[in-house]
């Protein structure tokens, strides 16, 4: 497969409330040599990270419950997501991001993540890598409650399960968060629990 020649003519931007929203103008030359025009709206959120906490010795996963807008206006009736731990980056690296809102979010403070990999979540209209990794964690490395940043409207229900539960929560339709699924299945390949 060869890869196509782009040109940008020109981005305007949409909007910059939040994250930054762009209208893209491109010339696009297809396989016939011909160019087409091509115009996108591109969402630029930053790039994230997500982890799966697991405790091998008792089978557990840590995960994460919270309100999610988008969710609740496209069906989701009470908006509540089941989740792994995730966060966007700031002016660190991804392996600092995690570990800083592995604390934030649930209370556990790791000394070491593991990278597995990272993924365009939704390629066709957002910018965003997310850099998935995992983690174990004991009891022993819970510092504080967890439940995430005031002053970032954070309002986490952290809750710890048993990875067969978990695990099976995805084709309940009781999780059905992509990263979510992404990392308990690396789990359940990998016999990480």
């Amino acid at each position: 497969m060869t890869t196509p020649t782009i040109k940008i003519q020109k981005t305007e931007l949409l909007s910059d409330n939040w994250y930054l929203l762009n209208k893209v103008t491109l010339d696009y030359q297809k396989k016939d040599n011909t160019w087409e025009i091509q115009i996108r709206e591109v969402y630029d959120r930053g790039n994230g990270t997500a982890i799966l906490l697991y405790n091998s010795e008792n089978s557990t996963v840590v995960l994460t419950r919270q309100f999610r807008l988008p969710t609740y206006l496209n069906g989701n009736e009470s908006g509540m997501m089941i989740e792994a731990c995730a966060g966007l980056l700031d002016k660190d690296n991804p392996e600092q991001c995690i570990i800083r809102e592995t604390e934030e979010e649930t209370g556990y403070r790791l000394s070491k993540v593991k990278k597995v990999f990272e993924t365009y979540m939704s390629p066709g209209s957002v910018t965003e890598i997310l850099y998935f990794f995992v983690g174990e964690y004991t009891a022993e490395m819970k510092v504080s409650e967890g439940g995430g940043v005031v002053t970032e409207h954070e309002n986490i229900e952290v809750l710890e399960y048993d990875f067969d539960q978990a695990y099976d929560m995805i084709a309940q339709g009781q999780i059905k968060d992509a990263k979510t699924i992404m990392l308990l299945q690396y789990a359940k390949i990998n016999n990480l629990v």
